[in-house]
């Protein structure tokens, strides 16, 4: 992928994105609309733990309420918190 996700990776990843909450909706798509076409393999794999994360648990981390811990407490992770946060 680095870098060049295709229009079909790119829509599988926007719907893996949607939540229950507006609030990370909206920041996520944010996200993906500044950094999707840069995305590497390992940033597809990184966003994709945070999609398993619970709708309140992600908005905790995107409102700096919490920070990443255990397995999820990663460079890559941090990055992308980061960068979400800054949006």
């Amino acid at each position: 992928m680095s870098g060049n996700l295709t229009e079909l990776q790119r829509a599988r990843l926007r719907w893996r994105a949607r939540r229950g909450l507006l609030e990370n909706d909206l920041i996520i798509t944010r996200y993906l609309d500044a950094y999707e076409t840069q995305l590497t393999d390992e940033d597809v794999v990184a966003l994709t733990q945070l999609f398993e994360l619970g709708d309140n648990d992600l908005l905790d981390l995107l409102l700096a309420r919490k920070e990443l811990d255990g397995a999820l407490d990663t460079p890559r992770l941090r990055s992308i918190i980061a960068q979400m946060r800054e949006l």
